[in-house]
């Protein structure tokens, strides 16, 4: 019996790594395709051993053509810290508009099921609270941010396009914060950001007054979520997020106490149109794919330092005091 058959983009990404990876315990042989600007073939070197795995470099906006029959298509290629798309922001829009058309192409050509990873970025800085679906957020397309928040927007309308005119198979999963293993320690965003900083005793830099809020979720609840979304009947976005909300300043603190550390809190300047509130209205995932979050803050949080306490120790003292 031939085993399904996925092609994850940004396969070697901190989600796409572990998205393989459940794929791969599900039963699927996996094709990642990923051009390494923000992925690390580290990330997916030990998947080999669970199943049929194979990483490609390639980059999306280039021709995408796979040899085979494909089953399902993930699209989940793109920088997504803020440090990565403002370094990058042509990058970011061309992976979202040029790469998202071709792996939609890829979809249709194989008859294979295709999902988007779309972002609660789509909202933007919400004026309703929490995000349902149905919101069509409030989104600066000429701020910085834009390069990514509309990247993923237009992403969105190319999906339900290609399954409207095309009847490509189609999925759509709006991902809210997320961490766990494998982030990049110097990766901008706020958890790896105060873990990395805790661990090397430094001050702990918060954007802003920190009362901004975020609602975050771990890893494995997140690949659950697309894992049923891949096999619902379902085109429309779904969001994926832990609707459990906390305001930065309390997330520092929490990951100063369960680290040990003494860091003081800094406050700084906060970036451009970094949204005031963010809290997923999750009923639409519940209702269709019986999902909830099952990790709790605290429990993830000792989870990802405890990774990023091992994988700084490994690399040495350099690594767990360099700025980012």
């Amino acid at each position: 019996m031939r085993r399904p058959r996925a092609v994850v983009t940004g396969g070697a990404g901190f989600l796409g790594s572990h998205l393989c990876e459940r794929l791969l315990r599900e039963g699927y042989s996996v094709l990642c395709l990923d051009d390494l600007s923000t992925g690390s073939a580290a990330n997916v070197a030990h998947l080999a051993e669970i199943g049929p795995f194979r990483l490609v470099r390639a980059d999306v906006t280039d021709f995408v053509h796979v040899v085979g029959d494909v089953d399902a298509v993930l699209h989940f290629a793109s920088p997504a810290s803020p440090i990565d798309y403002l370094r990058m922001p042509i990058e970011t829009l061309k992976v979202g508009s040029i790469g998202t058309l071709h792996t939609l192409g890829l979809a249709k050509e194989k008859r294979a099921r295709y999902l988007l990873a779309s972002t609660s970025e789509a909202y933007g800085d919400p004026q309703v609270h929490p995000q349902p679906e149905s919101y069509w957020g409030h989104v600066n397309p000429v701020g910085p941010r834009g390069v990514y928040d509309e990247a993923k927007r237009f992403a969105e309308a190319m999906t339900m396009a290609y399954h409207r005119s095309q009847g490509v198979d189609t999925a759509i999963v709006r991902i809210f914060n997320t961490h766990g293993p494998r982030m990049r320690p110097d990766d901008g965003r706020a958890i790896p950001t105060f873990i990395r900083q805790a661990l090397a005793g430094e001050p702990i830099t918060v954007a802003g007054d920190g009362s901004q809020t975020r609602s975050i979720q771990y890893v494995d609840d997140l690949v659950e979520g697309v894992f049923r979304l891949l096999h619902a009947d379902r085109h429309e976005p779904v969001n994926i997020g832990n609707p459990s909300e906390v305001s930065i300043t309390e997330l520092a603190l929490l990951v100063r106490d369960l680290v040990g550390a003494t860091s003081e809190i800094e406050y700084g300047p906060r970036p451009e149109d970094d949204p005031t509130v963010r809290r997923p209205d999750i009923t639409l995932a519940t209702d269709l794919l019986g999902w909830r979050p099952e990790v709790g803050l605290e429990d993830g949080l000792r989870r990802t330092i405890d990774w990023f306490r091992a994988t700084l120790a490994a690399s040495g003292p350099a690594a767990a005091s360099r700025a980012v």
